[in-house]
């Protein structure tokens, strides 16, 4: 692995931010956490990431709509950044839901911290 890689990790709850941040920064990765879709698009505009971690349900813009909005960005790297969706509402949404939205993967809540540390290490 070249450099520290860089993970947001976009969850409004406080527990599964803190123990996603706690495995990862334990895998080595940068961690940043923000709280909802729009601190993402913030964050995002600032910075670069090698993955995107996004809760599904999030107060003030969810995960589809911020992972279209990252899609549409104007810088091409930017936009093309993997995002893994982390929800506990799968059932409501179908894989061809999350790939149109622009998501790469999703984990169903309650996560696995096994496999989510696996797909971060398949995209970052």
């Amino acid at each position: 692995m070249s450099g520290t890689r860089k993970v947001l990790v976009a969850e409004d709850s406080s527990v599964i931010q803190n123990l996603t941040k706690k495995i990862l920064q334990f895998q080595n990765y940068q961690i940043t956490a923000v709280k909802n879709g729009k601190q993402v698009i913030d964050k995002i505009e600032k910075e670069e990431f090698d993955v995107i971690l996004m809760d599904i349900n999030m107060p003030i813009m969810d995960g589809m709509e911020c992972a279209r909005k990252i899609r549409a960005m104007d810088n091409a790297q930017k936009s093309q950044t993997p995002i893994i969706a982390i929800t506990g509402n799968a059932q409501n949404y179908s894989m061809d839901d999350f790939k149109e939205a622009g998501i790469n993967e999703y984990l169903p809540k309650p996560l696995n911290f096994d496999n989510l540390v696996e797909m971060v290490k398949k995209y970052a």
